[in-house]
């Protein structure tokens, strides 16, 4: 049950943003390009991407500082240029053809659940579509990344202050707790969620017309037609990077027999630690001590301090960058196959393609349906395979599976909500951007009668005796 405190705290954030909101809402897509890219760049400078990126992992102990650096400003950089030059105010669509005009307008106040995991780099990159579209936002953090959700919200009302825009267009709610963040998605007009699990279904679930992110952990495929050497560069990256915490980071590899220990030599060349079997069970079981619960004090943590834990030697000189473990049977219910939320990737070898593929869409429905998985090949009907079999949104190709929430050498669009369709739970299917924060309304004039000739739409089934013609 709500107290009465906290209900205020949402009655009053939702007041105040719908007042802001409403400033905005006819706002020329001058003013309001211009209000985007102050927010842009208040969290794109150094010294601020730096503070919150620090202050994230000092609050969360997720992740490290220079990977939250990199990504809060690879993000925003992204965010902004697939944001340039697009139009969401006003006519932004026209077809003479068929008379139709479309007028985009917002969505009004949107309550957004964002996680522990990069909450500065999540909170910007969520803001700036948002305001792009003439939104208004109030978020409701995760509590272990309260103080950075705090920061980085100061930070951008101070930006669209100097703007010239209300600074009540983003808030974070006051009131804490899991009652007050549902009342916070019941009073907007709009939730995303990019938080775990539940917080997505507790966003479906409040009345208010949502997305959300889908729960996933990418399974890739190498076969013996791939660059190995870019393979394993790759994924390892993608594997380690921030420590692990991004659900968009390589977690299962499956790899062609004939190549795996090349493979495996060539991830240990770019900082891997590949454990032997003991190792790999002594990884399994401080990291799942109670065999399917992950460990919450190990994860995020670099592999160097997972290595100690586990006492898996290394050398000291050189502290791996990720932990490769050994992998059996991929079909068996064992937690290394699943999520890990550290700098950890468990790598099975398979010989038939056709038994890695049904692996691999095995471990999608287990790890997270719709979210994502990738394949290394350079085989286009391998890829293709994958691409029909899998019930995912994303089939990422000869690159990290880090790069399908945006890339500049790739064409998926940034993003921080990766929804996963109907698989995950989702009402959308791929990346969300700022074209899903917008409502628009149809203007639509008379054209001359086009009736179509019905014999070739009904195709074999067309009986003359009962068309009803003279």
């Amino acid at each position: 049950m709500i107290t009465e405190a906290a209900a205020q705290s949402v009655e009053e954030s939702v007041r105040r943003a719908r007042q802001a909101q409403a400033q905005v809402a006819t706002w020329s897509q001058q003013a309001v390009d211009d209000m985007v890219a102050a927010v842009g760049w208040a969290g794109y400078r150094e010294d601020s991407a730096r503070r919150i990126a620090r202050l994230s992992h000092e609050e969360t102990e997720l992740g490290c500082p220079d990977a939250l650096f990199g990504l809060q400003r690879h993000r925003v950089l992204g965010m902004l240029r697939d944001l340039h030059g697009v139009r969401t105010v006003g006519v932004v669509e026209e077809n003479p053809e068929r008379g139709l005009v479309r007028i985009a307008k917002p969505l009004g106040v949107i309550a957004v659940a964002s996680p522990a995991t990069a909450p500065g780099p999540g909170i910007l990159c969520n803001v700036l579509p948002m305001l792009k579209t003439r939104n208004a936002v109030v978020f409701t953090p995760n509590p272990r990344a309260r103080g950075t959700a705090r920061e980085t919200v100061r930070l951008i009302r101070s930006a669209l202050a100097a703007a010239g825009a209300p600074q009540d267009l983003v808030q974070c709610l006051e009131a804490t707790g899991r009652d007050a963040a549902c009342a916070l998605m019941r009073a907007a007009d709009y939730v995303v969620a990019i938080g775990g699990s539940n917080t997505v279904r507790r966003a479906f679930e409040s009345g208010t017309p949502a997305i959300g992110a889908g729960v996933g952990n990418p399974t890739v495929i190498v076969d013996e037609t791939a660059d190995l050497a870019d393979a394993a560069a790759k994924i390892t990256t993608g594997a380690g990077f921030n420590n692990g915490t991004s659900c968009s980071s390589e977690s299962n590899v499956l790899v062609q027999a004939s190549v795996a220990d090349r493979f495996l030599a060539l991830c240990a060349e770019r900082g891997a630690y590949v454990c032997d079997a003991d190792e790999t069970a002594r990884v399994r079981k401080v990291l799942w001590p109670e065999g399917t619960a992950l460990d919450r004090e190990l994860i995020g943590r670099p592999a160097r301090e997972l290595a100690e834990a586990a006492g898996v030697l290394t050398e000291p000189s050189a502290p791996p960058t990720v932990l490769v473990l050994a992998g059996t049977d991929p079909a068996a219910p064992d937690p290394l196959w699943g999520e890990k939320l550290a700098p950890v990737v468990t790598v099975g070898v398979y010989e038939d393609f056709a038994d890695a593929v049904e692996a691999q869409a095995d471990l999608v429905d287990r790890c997270g349906r719709g979210h994502s998985c990738g394949i290394h090949s350079t085989r286009t009907n391998r890829i293709m395979a994958v691409a029909d079999r899998v019930d995912t949104c994303r089939v990422v190709v000869n690159q990290s599976t880090m790069t399908n929430t945006g890339s500049f050498s790739t064409g998926v669009p940034f993003t921080t909500v990766l929804s996963g369709g109907s698989w995950g739970g989702n009402g959308v299917s791929g990346n969300i951007t700022w074209s899903h924060l917008l409502n628009y309304t149809t203007v639509s004039r008379p054209l001359p009668e086009r009736r179509p000739e019905p014999r070739p739409l009904f195709g074999r089934h067309w009986d003359p005796a009962h068309s009803g013609a003279a």
